[in-house]
């Protein structure tokens, strides 16, 4: 390890012309090359799930997959059959790639129905959802946004059909924590805190909002969202037709916003943006 990151730090060091005795992780973030140890970590998980990448009647398929299947008999040599002692025993990369399985997701269809041109959100209800972002010109930009969510919030703690979602999202030692509020005429219905390990900001920022989202959503007397966020571009990401790496909760969030505005053309959705700086 120490001989990779003497070369990496070498490599950083000329692409920048950098001076020698440059912090390490300054000129990475500035080069935009990830750690060594990360991208070894990377590979190392990318070579535990690529089994799963294997045509379904592989024999290596096979042994991992211990779901019931009709008309099938279960297969005695499965490693979900297998005792704990018995693994502890076949120690080895299939062990480990059964153990990493539960941790992997349906993986992104990009033919997916909210994606079809004309039966994307911003095509039928571009009316449904805003954004309101804080101007970063204005003089006193800061006092002025916070003055406008304040009143906003006044405004609306008394409405009855109306679900206020507050989410945040911090990152400390490589674990993602995002903490979710939803109140509804002024009073406190919801409140969840979410681990995760490895994941960046925007995704833990994305999860968050797709849980108060789902949440708020699936109230009867709901007619209208505002989610403040301090992740706004992750939030517009939800209704983004490109590609981005959050597409899988942006098709969940977009389904169920499908449906939210379908049951009445006068629900609707606004995200406010709220900076860190002034939390």
């Amino acid at each position: 390890m120490k001989i990779l990151n003497k070369m990496q730090r070498r490599a950083a060091i000329w692409i920048l012309g950098a001076f020698k005795m440059s912090p390490s992780e300054g000129i990475k973030a500035i080069v935009g090359i990830i750690p060594i140890k990360f991208h070894l970590q990377k590979l190392a998980k990318r070579s535990l799930i690529r089994f799963f990448k294997l045509p379904a009647n592989h024999i290596i398929r096979d042994l991992m997959d211990d779901s019931p299947h009709q008309n099938k008999e279960p297969n005695t040599h499965a490693v979900g059959s297998l005792t704990n002692q018995q693994k502890n025993i076949a120690k080895g990369h299939l062990i480990d790639s059964y153990n990493k399985s539960y941790g992997i997701f349906p993986s992104f269809f990009p033919l997916h129905q909210e994606f079809t041109p004309g039966f994307h959100l911003s095509d039928i209800f571009s009316d449904c959802f805003s954004f309101n972002l804080a101007n970063k010109k204005e003089k006193d930009k800061d006092k002025t946004h916070v003055q406008e969510l304040d009143d906003m919030v006044l405004r609306i703690s008394s409405f009855p059909n109306l679900a206020l979602i507050i989410t945040d999202a911090s990152i400390k030692n490589d674990i993602a924590t995002s903490i979710l509020h939803i109140h509804q005429a002024n009073y406190p219905l919801i409140k969840t805190v979410h681990h995760a390990v490895f994941v960046t900001s925007s995704k833990a920022e994305l999860f968050v909002i797709r849980c108060g989202i789902n949440q708020a959503c699936n109230k009867k007397d709901v007619s209208k969202i505002v989610v403040i966020t301090d992740s706004i571009h992750a939030a517009k990401n939800i209704f983004s037709s490109s590609t981005h790496p959050y597409q899988l909760h942006s098709t969940a969030i977009l389904s169920e916003l499908h449906w939210f505005f379908n049951k009445s053309h006068d629900n609707s959705i606004e995200f406010w943006e709220c900076p860190s700086r002034l939390k």
